[in-house]
């Protein structure tokens, strides 16, 4: 893979004019390189005229930021509480459990990352979970395993 830093300076210097041009650049250098490489905080915070500490604050408040390359599947869970209450606390174990992963981790072959979720909007539909943004209402472990082997 080629440097990202220079990429990530001509993403925030194409921001830096916004209001607020933090998150529009976070999201368009992850868009870009699938994660937010480290090595490119520096470079971003220098031209944004930020602390690294500020900007590091940034990437780390917000959970749709990964500072590493998520898997091929990213299988995200609802955890709000009309998932809870209609089993997504077993599933979310049940998951973890079966992937031998912990909520933000990718499994060691690189194929799923798990994350939880704190409402999808498919309340009537809990337990609900993502995979790849495609909704799953009623999830089941089983059954959103079996579509990450196909």
């Amino acid at each position: 893979m080629t440097d990202p830093v220079p990429r990530a300076r001509q993403i925030a210097e194409a921001h830096r004019h916004l209001d607020g041009p933090v998150l529009p650049v976070l999201h368009a250098v992850q868009a870009e390189f699938g994660h937010i490489p480290a090595e490119t905080l520096p470079e971003i915070a220098h031209v944004l005229d930020l602390s690294r500490a500020e900007l590091h604050g940034v990437v780390t408040f917000y959970p749709d930021f990964r500072t590493a390359p998520a898997g091929r599947y990213l299988l995200r869970v609802c955890r709000g509480e009309a998932c809870q209450a209609m089993g997504g606390a077993e599933l979310g174990e049940a998951l973890r459990r079966a992937l031998s992963v912990d909520w933000h981790e990718t499994t060691a072959d690189g194929v799923v990352t798990l994350e939880p979720v704190y409402c999808l909007g498919l309340c009537s539909c809990a337990p609900a979970a993502t995979i790849n943004g495609v909704p799953r209402g009623r999830a089941g472990a089983e059954a959103l395993l079996a579509e990450l082997e196909k």
